[in-house]
């Protein structure tokens, strides 16, 4: 092990010697032709001229962007907060009564619900969401339920087909659908459901992914909302992490999850009646789906285009922040990085593909465009990731060479502070990780930014969809074995990423005179450990 670490720390030290020739001038006399002291004079100009004046200009932008992100993570706190103090609970703002039998018109009047599933190859997770499904309360006669099978592996698709032969012999209305494509992945499967004539005998959709499993109270405690309120048309619920304890990963996606339900879904539904659907654990009216055209596969984010243009037609979103439905997080690196990338560069090109359909949209206040342009998109989808990355893991570890330009404490410390325990708050019992958690937030930030970058741009990769790996039961029954070749671990960015931090956190501490090194030792730590995936399962 150590042979393999002498050319890196030979490359550290190379690297470290350089940038304090540059930066200090090497504490060495010049050489008596002068050539030395000319290129010295070159660089302290060009440093004094160019370099720091830019870096400035670069910080400020930083300060500008961090201002308006943490505006917008306290104005949806305090709305979070008004909520809870004055106990708005969706129950109170819109009408519910629960559902009632009625003798003479049997189950007539409950309203005919549709349950979609789309899979694919899901083998460990299909008979826990198809049951699931199936135990739902509702009367057999006014439910059916769609398995949406885009599965290759023909063992598979034998073992699910089989499930649903299982079901419907209880008597359960139980439809197992194929096509003989996979066009638009996930919504081209579910606007494939719904040309099925049976489909129009519904009023609602609830819909759930293969990992997904709705207690059998979901439907009895989420359509009266809109059988009572005719204005709205998506009743979303939040998840709750099955295997939230598998490792440290699962324990900080818990935490970053549980923040955007408690804050984004909480606050975008309390003051605005909107929110970005989740893509699963959530009912919708078919008719609002319809007059807003119905599921479309322009991007890889078919759940918020959907919620965008029906919010646009002035449908109201309610989010049941007690109605949880059980659901698996992804506990490989790998898997959580393709995942991240999905919904990373899938809204960001949705955002360039909607934005004039937004500005010159008729049936919505300006108001409510400003609000999806400016917050729901720009902000959360675009610039957070962009200043996370190049705020904490580039202009922070580089202006440690630059003592000349002042980055002010409460942009790295207190700022930063108040919203870590924003997010903290939504999962107490994690608190004691948020260290951890911001450190991996950081590293994340990294691939989100690139994804962002894809999507705007429309480059590369663009309409990637890599199904994320669920694991069911197994992590309860076996162990998973690590790939034992080093290289084929080896996450390359990561890796670069962390030793440029390192080689900052080693100049801070030999030439320093604050204490920022304590940070990006820390920060370069939890860049190589990700370089090398020692993360997850």
């Amino acid at each position: 092990m150590l042979q393999l670490l002498k050319p890196l720390l030979f490359l550290q030290d190379s690297f470290l010697a350089l940038l304090s020739i540059m930066f200090h001038g090497g504490g060495r006399k010049p050489p008596v032709d002068g050539v030395g002291i000319s290129m010295n004079t070159m660089w302290k100009e060009t440093k004094t001229t160019l370099i720091i004046p830019m870096f400035k200009y670069l910080v400020s932008m930083c300060l500008i962007i961090w201002l308006l992100v943490f505006v917008e993570c306290a104005y949806m706190n305090l709305v979070v907060l008004y909520v809870k103090l004055s106990n708005r609970k969706p129950e109170k703002v819109y009408k519910w009564e629960a559902m009632q039998e009625d003798m003479e018109l049997a189950h007539q009047n409950y309203p005919m619900v549709l349950v979609q599933i789309p899979m694919y190859n899901e083998r460990e997770v299909f008979e826990l969401s198809i049951g699931a499904a199936c135990r739902l309360i509702w009367p057999s006669d006014r439910l059916i339920i769609q398995i949406l099978d885009d599965s290759t592996d023909p063992a598979i698709m034998e073992l699910v087909s089989m499930e649903c032969a299982k079901w419907a012999s209880k008597d359960i209305n139980i439809h197992y659908q194929r096509r003989d494509n996979r066009n638009g992945y996930k919504a081209g499967a579910l606007k494939h459901g719904m040309r099925h004539s049976y489909v129009k005998l519904c009023d609602y959709l609830a819909i759930f992914d293969a990992d997904f499993q709705p207690e059998p109270d979901y439907l009895q405690r989420a359509i009266p909302f809109l059988i009572h309120n005719p204005e709205l048309a998506l009743v979303q619920a939040r998840w709750r992490f099955v295997n939230a304890n598998t490792c440290l990963m699962t324990r900080m996606q818990e935490m970053t999850l549980n923040y955007h339900f408690m804050a984004e879904q909480q606050s975008g539904s309390a003051r605005h009646a909107f929110f970005g659907f989740n893509g699963t654990a959530g009912v919708w009216r078919i008719a609002a789906m319809e007059e807003a055209g119905g599921w479309k596969d322009r991007t890889t984010v078919e759940d918020m285009d959907l919620a965008v243009r029906v919010g646009l037609l002035d449908w109201k979103f309610v989010f049941i922040n007690d109605l949880e439905v059980k659901s698996e997080l992804p506990s490989k690196f790998k898997a959580f990085r393709f995942q991240q990338h999905r919904w990373s560069c899938g809204p960001a090109n949705l955002f360039r593909k909607m934005t004039m359909e937004i500005i010159h949209n008729k049936r919505v206040k300006i108001w409510k465009k400003f609000y999806v342009i400016y917050s729901f998109f720009f902000l959360r989808k675009i610039i957070v990731h962009f200043f996370t990355f190049f705020f904490y893991c580039v202009i922070l570890p580089t202006s440690v060479f630059l003592p000349e330009v002042k980055i002010p404490t409460w942009s790295t410390i207190y700022s930063p502070s108040i919203i870590t325990l924003f997010g903290a708050i939504a999962t107490p019992r994690s608190f004691y990780l948020v260290v951890f958690w911001v450190l991996f937030e950081n590293v994340m930030a990294m691939h989100r930014t690139k994804g962002t970058f894809i999507g705007l741009f429309e480059r590369e990769r663009v309409n990637e969809w890599v199904v994320t790996e669920k694991l069911g039961d197994t992590l309860k029954t076996k162990l998973l074995p690590r790939n034992g070749q080093l290289l084929k671990r080896v996450n390359m960015k990561e890796v670069m990423m962390g030793i440029y931090i390192l080689c900052c956190a080693c100049y801070d501490f030999a030439f320093g005179n604050t204490f920022l090194y304590l940070y990006l030792f820390m920060q370069a730590t939890a860049f190589l450990i990700s370089g090398v995936s020692f993360v997850g399962t």
